[in-house]
């Protein structure tokens, strides 16, 4: 396990967290111990793996078997002009390098499947998913009911996104068992219903969107505050700079 002790320059580093009374030491503490996964270093995995480095967690994995294409700079912030060509594994670790360098990088370059997923998860505390197609969803959200692993899914698409946590393996303060991610979508949608970002377009500012608001999930469930998203779809339209939640339940 990571040593929580906070260095000098950490709580420097980390003072306006300190400050919070839901935060404070205790849970800059928590966040310095964490181990999180994030599925995907591209649009949604940009903003959160940055937000997520520079709150302390002190170990990020990360997913991802792909490339740096120009195509990707528009959203996927992490990258830069210089990056086009590399692995996004090594484009990822040096500018997280840059923003905090007390945190741990663990590199894992595969494409997740439902062969290779729960020896994935079961490995780290918190699961974030920012890929882009349902197999992927379906398999990390399995793996992590599995293992009983927190999972802070979203996805987005041309002007909008959504976000939800997933804990299957827990019951409610009501006494009911939490929803699945086969409960809010029991089946994928037939191949081509719904087009890929490189079909129909995404507007760049809304991986940041959802992408933080992902690491605002994270944050919360390593440090115990506030209410996390169980059973809770919140969607955002950008367009009409609208947000919604939706409720739902176990099957």
């Amino acid at each position: 396990m990571t040593e929580a002790i906070l260095g000098p320059d950490e709580l420097e580093r980390y003072a306006r967290h300190i400050v919070l009374p839901e935060v404070g030491g205790p849970g800059q503490q928590k966040l310095k111990k964490a181990r999180v996964l994030v599925i995907g270093a591209g649009g949604l995995g940009a903003p959160l793996l940055q937000y997520l480095a520079a709150a302390g967690v002190g170990t990020l994995g990360i997913v991802d078997d792909d490339t740096v294409s120009l195509s990707n700079l528009q959203r996927q912030v992490i990258h830069d002009t210089a990056s086009v060509g590399d692995s996004k594994l090594a484009s990822v670790e040096r500018s997280l390098r840059r923003i905090n360098p007390h945190v741990r990088i663990e590199a894992h370059p595969v494409r997740l499947t439902s062969e290779n997923a729960r020896d994935l998860v079961r490995g780290y505390d918190v699961v974030a998913d920012g890929s882009d197609n349902f197999e992927t969803r379906y398999a990390v959200a399995d793996a992590c009911a599995d293992e009983a692993r927190p999972l802070v899914h979203a996805a987005i698409g041309r002007f909008d996104g959504s976000v939800t946590v997933l804990k299957p393996f827990e019951v409610s303060s009501s006494g009911e068992r939490n929803p699945s991610y086969r409960d809010l979508f029991p089946e994928a949608p037939p191949p081509g219903l719904v087009p890929s970002c490189a079909q129909a377009g995404v507007i760049g500012a809304l991986a940041g969107v959802i992408g933080t608001l992902q690491a605002m999930e994270v944050i919360k469930l390593v440090t115990g505050i506030g209410e996390p998203l169980i059973g809770r779809l919140l969607l955002y339209d950008g367009l009409a700079a609208r947000f919604d939640t939706i409720r739902y339940k176990a099957a």
